[in-house]
Parts: C-alpha cells; sequence; structure tokens
C-alpha cells in the first residue's frame, strides 16, 4: 500500500508501538479490500459504535487501557452510541439484577471513553448528527465512522464518505487521522447499481420502506425514485423521514449509502448519472411493501400474548418527531378519553434533545400520560435472554430485526399503546 511519510513513520514506530500496530491493522484492513492508499480524515468529529460496558467484553477494556496508556488517543473528539440503561426505564427485579451483572462495567468503559476523547456527557446517541449534539459533518468529508444507521445517513443526507466500519477500526482511523481508501470513499464505490422506482398510493412507512429496499439491494447502492411525490425539500421531515429509511436498509440489509432523487446531495448533483451500466431496476408499489410486511417471522413464545412494553425511537429521535409523537399520542387518548397510554411506552432520543424536550410542555404532558423519556438503546436494552422473552412492541424494523421485539406501523402501534386493539 502507497503510504504518505507521516503514515510510514507511524507505521515504521516513530509514534510509538501502539499507534505502529494501529496503523499496520488499517493497514491489512484497507489491503483486505484491495486498497491501494491511505486518506486523512476531514471530518470534524468520529463516531464509535461501542458504547455498552458489557462484563463479557475484557478484551475491549485491556485494549483501551493499553491506547490510553501508550498515548494513543483520539485525534478528534467523538460521539458514541446510547448507553444501555436507565433508571427510569422499567424493569423487574430479575431484569435489574441481570442488567447490573450483565454491563457492570459501564462506569468503567465510560471513563475509558472520556479518556480517550468523547465529546462530552450528552454525546452518547445513534443520532450524533442532530444539531442539539453537533457532530454533523460536511458534505465531502472522509470520516471514520462505525454504527450502520448513522453511517448510511452520514453517507446518503449529507454527502460525507464513509464505509461501513466495524466496531474499534472506528476509533483506530480517529487516532491516527487516516482511513484505507475503497469502497464508499471512492467516486466508483459510490455509484448505484440498482434503480427503485417507488409506486405507491400514499407515502410509504419510512421502515418498511427501507427495510424492503435494503432486503433487495443488500450491500448494493440503490437510486430511489418518485420520493419526490412526497417531498419538496431535504427539511427537517424529509431528514427525520430519511433517518429512519436509512436504517432499516443498513439493518434488514447492509446499505451503507442510497440516492434519492431529486433531494440527497448527489443525486440532485449529478442526477442518474450515478446509475453503473447494466444496473437493475426495481419497482415498489404497495404490494411489495404489503408483502414484505407480511413475511416478518414472530417469534414471541405466545403470539398472541398481550404486549408489556413498546418501543419508539430506533435509531433515535428528532426533536421534530418528539413534538409530533406526543401530539398524536394526546389526541389518540382524548378520542379515548383516556388519560395514560395502556401499554408501558418508552420513546427515545439523544440526552441533548431528550434533556431539552422533557422540561417543555409536551415533554411533560408525555411524562404525565405514562410515557417513559429515555436516552437509552432500546436494542442493547432488548438484547438479553431476559427481556428477549417479553412481548414487546415496536415501530423500528432496526429493532425488529435485531431482537425479539414485533413490528407494527406507526398507526397500529399507537392505536395498541393507547388502548386499542391489535
Amino acid at each position: 500500500m502507497e503510504l504518505t511519510k507521516r503514515q510510514r513513520d507511524i507505521l515504521d514506530g516513530r509514534e510509538g508501538d501502539v499507534k505502529a500496530k494501529i496503523m499496520k491493522t488499517l493497514v491489512m484492513y484497507g489491503e483486505t479490500f484491495g486498497s491501494e492508499k491511505m486518506v486523512d480524515i476531514t471530518g470534524k468529529y468520529g463516531h464509535l459504535v461501542t458504547s455498552f460496558g458489557l462484563s463479557v467484553m475484557k478484551p475491549v477494556y485491556d485494549l483501551m487501557d493499553t491506547l490510553i496508556d501508550g498515548g494513543a488517543v483520539s485525534s478528534q473528539p467523538f460521539s458514541v452510541d446510547p448507553r444501555p440503561l436507565e433508571s427510569c426505564v422499567p424493569r423487574n427485579l430479575i431484569q435489574d439484577i441481570f442488567f447490573r451483572v450483565m454491563y457492570s462495567k459501564q462506569d468503567d468503559y465510560d471513563k475509558q471513553l472520556k479518556a480517550l476523547g468523547i465529546m462530552g456527557d450528552d454525546a452518547y446517541t445513534c443520532t450524533c448528527y442532530m444539531e442539539e449534539v453537533g457532530n454533523i459533518p460536511k458534505e465531502g468529508d472522509i470520516l471514520s465512522w462505525a454504527e450502520s444507521s448513522a453511517v448510511v445517513y452520514a453517507n446518503s443526507i449529507l454527502g460525507a464518505r464513509c464505509n461501513r466500519n466495524s466496531g474499534i477500526l472506528d476509533l483506530f482511523g480517529s487516532i491516527v487521522g487516516c482511513v484505507p481508501y475503497f469502497g464508499l470513499l471512492t467516486d466508483e464505490g459510490r455509484k448505484a447499481s440498482w434503480l427503485i422506482e417507488v409506486k405507491t398510493s400514499k407515502k410509504p412507512e419510512a421502515q418498511l420502506l427501507g427495510s424492503a429496499i435494503g432486503m433487495l439491494v443488500m450491500e448494493d447502492v440503490p437510486y430511489i425514485t418518485g420520493m419526490d411525490k412526497y417531498f419538496s425539500a431535504l427539511d427537517d421531515d424529509a431528514k427525520a423521514y430519511f433517518k429512519d429509511f436509512g436504517a432499516a436498509t443498513a439493518s434488514n440489509g447492509a446499505v451503507g449509502l442510497y440516492h434519492i432523487e431529486g433531494l440527497a446531495p448527489e443525486a440532485v448533483k449529478q442526477g442518474r448519472t450515478l446509475l453503473k451500466d447494466g444496473y437493475k431496476t426495481f419497482v415498489i408499489d404497495d404490494a411489495v411493501l404489503a408483502e414484505t410486511e407480511k413475511n416478518y417471522p414472530v417469534i414471541w413464545k405466545d403470539v398472541n400474548a398481550k404486549p408489556k412494553l413498546a418501543f419508539i425511537g430506533c435509531p433515535h429521535l428528532s426533536r421534530s418527531q418528539l413534538i409530533a409523537w406526543s401530539d398524536r399520542i394526546d389526541e389518540a387518548l382524548g378520542r379515548k378519553g383516556a388519560k395514560k397510554v395502556s401499554v408501558k411506552t418508552v420513546i427515545t432520543a439523544a440526552p441533548a434533545v431528550m434533556n431539552r424536550f422533557k422540561e417543555e410542555e409536551k415533554g411533560r404532558r408525555l411524562l404525565a400520560q405514562g410515557v417513559v423519556l429515555s436516552h437509552i438503546c432500546p436494542l442493547m436494552y432488548m438484547n438479553n435472554p431476559q427481556c428477549a422473552t417479553m412481548p414487546v412492541i415496536t415501530c423500528s424494523n432496526k429493532l425488529r430485526t435485531y431482537t425479539s421485539a414485533r413490528y407494527y406501523k406507526e398507526d397500529a402501534l399507537l392505536e395498541m399503546i393507547t388502548g386499542g386493539e391489535r
């Protein structure tokens, strides 16, 4: 691999043995994917996926200590995925004991992240690109991020450039300030091999549309048309929609980049020249979405069980989404003459977003209606044997994919949590 003088010096140990091993790891990673050079990171901030202090992750904690002791801290401040627990989120005595054991290293790991360069106490979120959090890369920025939903959003809606890195590799790139040049960092790697034509009778559910496309194209790049029927600009509503859409494409498939004709930055500038020669075409209509939802497996022990918990916000909600859910829940409860939700409901958002919202009238109203407002990771809350047996419902396709939670479209879930039937 061709390296600059600075990169070669790091590899040769002139900045210490720890950084030399990091650079060697990144070089090997790049060569595996045919990379011929490293490129400098230009984004101001990094983003790490590993945020949870699992007791079984001793090798990670040992590695972090080695990095800190060797002075190999991040060259850029970083955000990190959400913490797994918060006291306000319901759990019974057995679950509480299990969580305390399972995440017994959380406090120690938080200290390591602080020493390595985390942006601050409010930087624990999968939606680091919210204005309130401040980790918003510019178009064309080279990043060293992990977290599938954050990477696909940065690539697609912000026009930055980042591969779907694994945990630890994200931090390694931030430490040495460069990453291997291949895949979604390259012009060729950002071209689309699928033309997806959305021809639905109404605006499709973001999580369902993303799921259908993700399972079809897998790791390929899709170029999507027909969304200009529902969005005229990439405003807050559109960004929130494509946040959820992208999370589903990345978790139900392995999409790291999508282009939305007339809306996403590269599609606006380059149009259908982004399509590769020999691209495939697929039409998404109402029937495709209905079949996609119909084929989701239900892995509850009792498929007719009454839901005990509902999660909204995976990935974390934006401020506009929090307001919208507050209004929807209030209207539904008022229509039914109810004062509180009938299914314990947890709504999640980034700490900086949620803490402000809790102090506002609509946030206080939700709390009074029995809704839990939190900044945890629903996936890490659910991803254990104690919670896996619970009948949990969600409108998140990502949470459905990685846990035993059962997916419902937003309107159906709203009816269920406010006293309606399934």
